[in-house]
């Protein structure tokens, strides 16, 4: 074959631009070349980095930076407001692309089994992230007038939760959170966040840095039960084993040794461990508190359950207890696990026979877990087993491979699809509304208003590349 490898992928986060750099990496990059066109549901990329990551992590979203310039290159394009089974079929695709790779990743919250979850407050911690990150497809408000509410799970996602719920709505104004956000956050009425963990320190899936990071803020304090600093042998196996573990360890231990602060003006962050929630309390069809059982350590890092339970008088519940993968339309899926069925990258029929040509990668590949280098690791096997494929022929063989071909197709689409040059209008439009407060930049909620921003070509002579 002497034409580039045309490759679609789907999901323009940090799982779908990774893939696409494995392939610019790759050898066939320079003979006979790769051509990607990535297809995004939103009308800007990123993913999860734009609409996941809390507004004061600018170290994490420094991580865009990266992805830039992989999207800068040559090789690829991006095409957004463009939904996969909606917009777009599998079988148009195919005219188009020799392979297709899915990395639509996980943004819906996994269930937690307990009763009371459809009770009004009940929220899944994916819905809270949406609304701070000012994600188009949620609510503009967010009810905070409730003094105790709960986090349920002991990860990075419930600290973020912990944290925005925890500070003042001024700490983050510097921040690109949009108006509505800053206006719901300033009528907050929270004075207690209480998190929930079925088993103990050694046993917390939170990094070290950003539980650290839950205490910078003068308008939080983080206090953890002396009673819950406890170890059985693999908790301590666990703490010699990694350094992280045992950071997280001594962070805790700290914030155990604390006196709760007197100042009203004070947010308070409980970290409960041995605690698993077992019923969300309700009144009238609203939570009115949670239920929790007492656990302890078995000796193997598990616990067992004591019988013992403790009623915990909240307004909401937050379910941070991990996100979920949704189905696309024709693509075998594994509801259980919350995956497309693959080995390895390569999408299977329920044979276990390779659907060629078809892959995919990122958390809707592995489930979501993980983090930046994991990330990486997935796109790299893929794109091997892509590349694979294609040299022993098994690629399909599209009737328009040329890039014109697809452009025309996407541009031709009955609604209006954003691009690269798009998102540098999109970009500079949300710096120019933060630079009038002095902020970095200030987001646009509205998902017309984005795509509206995206095509207007007034902003072309403030943007930089």
């Amino acid at each position: 074959m002497t034409r580039p490898i045309r490759v679609a992928i789907i999901g323009s986060g940090p799982a779908g631009i990774y893939a696409a750099d494995t392939l610019m990496k790759s050898p066939q990059a320079e003979n006979p070349g790769v051509s990607i066109d990535i297809l995004e549901r939103m009308p800007a990329p990123f993913g999860l980095i734009r609409y996941g990551v809390a507004p004061d992590h600018p170290r994490i979203k420094g991580i865009v930076n990266s992805l830039h310039q992989v999207l800068n290159k040559e090789q690829v394009n991006f095409y957004g407001n463009v939904e996969f089974g909606t917009d777009i079929t599998l079988d148009e695709l195919l005219t188009f692309y020799d392979a297709v790779v899915f990395a639509t990743g996980a943004n819906a919250d996994r269930a937690l089994d307990i009763p009371g979850l459809d009770l009004e407050g009940s929220y899944g911690a994916a819905e809270f992230v949406a609304w701070y990150d000012g994600q188009p497809e949620f609510p503009r408000n967010w009810d905070l007038s409730h003094e105790k509410v709960a986090v349920v799970g002991v990860g990075n996602v419930s600290l973020d939760v912990s944290r925005i719920l925890g500070k003042s709505a001024d700490e983050l104004l510097v921040t690109e959170i949009p108006d509505n956000v800053y206006e719901g956050l300033k009528q907050s009425k929270v004075k207690e966040v209480h998190v929930f963990g079925r088993r103990g320190p050694a046993q917390a899936k939170y990094t070290p840095v950003e539980l650290r990071e839950l205490d910078h803020s003068d308008n939080i304090q983080v206090l953890v039960d002396p009673e819950d600093i406890d170890y059985d042998e693999a908790s301590i196996k666990a703490r010699r084993a990694t350094k992280a573990t045992d950071m997280v360890c001594t962070t805790l231990e700290n914030y155990a040794m604390r006196e709760p602060t007197s100042d009203p003006d004070v947010t308070k962050i409980y970290i409960h461990f041995f605690e698993s929630p077992v019923e969300i309390l309700g009144e009238d069809g609203k939570v009115v508190g949670i239920r929790t059982e007492r656990t302890e350590l078995d000796g193997t890092g598990g616990v067992n359950t004591t019988d013992k339970t403790t009623d915990w008088e909240v307004g909401q519940v937050y379910r941070a207890v991990g996100y979920l993968s949704s189905a696309l339309p024709g693509i075998p899926f594994n509801h259980t696990l919350g995956v497309i069925e693959n080995v390895a990258g390569r999408v299977i029929d329920q044979a276990g026979d390779h659907i060629s040509p078809l892959y995919t990668t990122g958390w809707i590949k592995r489930g979501p877990v993980g983090l930046i280098g994991n990330t990486k690791s997935d796109a790299n096997e893929t794109i091997q087993n892509l590349l694979e494929d294609w040299s022993a022929g098994k690629a399909n063989e599209p009737t328009q491979p040329e890039p014109e071909a697809a452009q025309k197709w996407l541009e031709g689409l009955p609604k209006k699809v954003t691009n690269w040059d798009g998102w540098y209008r999109l970009d500079a439009h949300e710096k120019a509304r933060g630079e009038k407060e002095g902020r970095e930049r200030k987001k646009i909620v509205e998902w017309d208003e984005m795509v509206e921003a995206s095509h207007d070509d007034s902003l072309d002579d403030k943007i930089t590349k």
